[in-house]
């Protein structure tokens, strides 16, 4: 019995079978890492994404040569922020070389009146200001010794990082009131919560000093809450396990 076992592990065709055998089971758990990897991601990078915070709200802006003591164009601005911890757990120094946000994709009903804003450098009292030279189809924020959101800069250690998803022009507003209540603009002007609907997309990516690169794709959906009525909502995100960051 034992002689007839040798004579059969000694041919070739036993042998082909073996190592046949032996690649598959190698790339089934490759396949597995893989497949596990795709749904997991990075389980321990140095930096991460630790919430989301979503303040939406309205704005009128002022039209010229108006006959009505108040005549507004109404935007409907969502700001985004982004918090970027160090990860504790993670032993090794690593700094930030900078953080960008691109491949930005927007869907909503009226695409061009669309727009995505930087912070202001120059207004004091606003992260944000509507106008064109904020206008951006991606940002980009540099690494530093300390944060500055109003110049680009986060902490290499970690920081806040922003972002204005603007619906401009969703309606007009003109009224001989003393006084007027932009959180009421909305409402004032009859704007349906399915006008305002809006779908953004777009890549995170961290890019550490060095070759470590890490992106996730991050999807949203504004405004947050009821915008209309309130005329200022605001919402924190800190359940990410659906943002899987993978090494680039």
């Amino acid at each position: 019995m034992i002689k007839k076992f040798k004579n059969i592990t000694q041919k070739k065709y036993f042998r082909r079978i073996t190592i046949i055998i032996m690649v598959t089971i190698m790339l089934f758990i490759l396949g597995m890492i893989f497949l596990r990897y795709q749904v997991e991601g990075e389980t321990n990078m140095p930096f991460a994404l630790s919430k989301i915070s979503i303040i939406s709200s309205c704005e009128g802006i002022d039209k010229a040569n108006t006959s009505s003591r108040w005549e507004f164009d109404v935007c409907q601005n969502n700001d985004i922020y982004l918090y970027i911890d160090k990860n504790q757990n993670y032993h090794k120094a690593e700094s930030i070389q900078y953080i960008e946000i691109n491949n930005i994709q927007i869907e909503t009903k009226k695409e061009e009146y669309i727009k995505i804003y930087k912070p202001d450098e120059q207004e004091e009292k606003v992260i944000f200001k509507n106008k064109i030279e904020n206008n951006v189809s991606s940002i980009t924020y540099r690494g530093d010794l300390e944060s500055d959101i109003k110049k680009l800069k986060i902490s290499n250690q970690g920081g806040l990082i922003a972002i204005r998803c603007s619906n401009e022009k969703v309606a007009e507003v003109s009224s001989e009131e003393e006084e007027m209540n932009h959180d009421e603009l909305l409402k004032k002007a009859g704007v349906a919560k399915q006008d305002l609907e809006i779908k953004m997309t777009f890549d995170l990516i961290i890019q550490l000093e060095g070759a470590k690169q890490y992106k996730t794709t991050i999807d949203l959906d504004f405004p947050v809450d009821n915008v209309i009525e309130e005329g200022t909502t605001s919402r924190e995100i800190t359940d990410l396990k659906k943002f899987v960051f993978k090494r680039m």
